[in-house]
């Protein structure tokens, strides 16, 4: 086999492959940043993701008789997504919000969680089966195992959900040594 074989049906779908890797990891990590407000690095990572993207689709588009070419892309997006969502969530960048309804002392694991540093905020509701106490935790990602190893300790049936939190004003997270309170929203007179 000759040299110009190697390069066609190797060299130049594994450039593609990684290519599309890179691009489609950025994008995903980027389209996250875009949701959690980050328009900085969001644009940051849109500027590499395009680059690097035009380098993949240049190939392909010189190889347009190579058929492993379309497989390396398109075998590029597939773990491209993959790992971008692997990295992004080994990132666990932003804050997210625990929800959960027990049944058992809410008091307890309310001092439960606040004595490992989280703040909660505790109700009393009423559900389909009575009565009901919902606690309300705000926390780093990198936290929210935490919460969770704490309260599936305590009552390993509590429903909980998560969701992801874009801002915060005001109040208490844990890891910061001071109360939220962004100088743009308060205003001294």
């Amino acid at each position: 086999m000759n040299h110009d074989f190697y390069v066609s049906y190797l060299w130049i779908p594994l450039l593609i492959c990684c290519a599309r890797v890179t691009d489609v990891s950025l994008g995903t990590i980027r389209i996250i940043m875009i949701s959690r407000g980050n328009r900085l690095l969001a644009g940051v990572l849109g500027f590499f993701e395009v680059i690097i993207w035009l380098i993949a689709i240049t190939q392909v588009l010189h190889n347009l008789t190579n058929v492993v070419s379309y497989l390396a892309y398109g075998l590029g997006f597939a773990l491209g997504n993959y790992s971008g969502i692997t990295i992004e969530n080994k990132l666990a960048l932003g804050t997210q919000a625990i929800q959960i309804v027990t049944q058992d002392n809410f008091h307890t694991l309310s001092m439960l969680l606040r004595e490992e540093g989280f703040g909660v905020t505790s109700m009393a509701a009423s559900g389909q089966k009575g009565h009901l106490d919902f606690l309300y935790v705000v926390a780093p990602r990198k936290k929210v195992k935490q919460v969770l190893e704490i309260v599936k300790n305590f009552d390993p049936k509590a429903f909980i959900s998560i969701t992801d939190v874009r801002n915060t004003y005001s109040g208490y997270l844990p890891g910061r040594s001071r109360r939220l309170w962004p100088k743009d929203i308060i205003k001294k007179k």
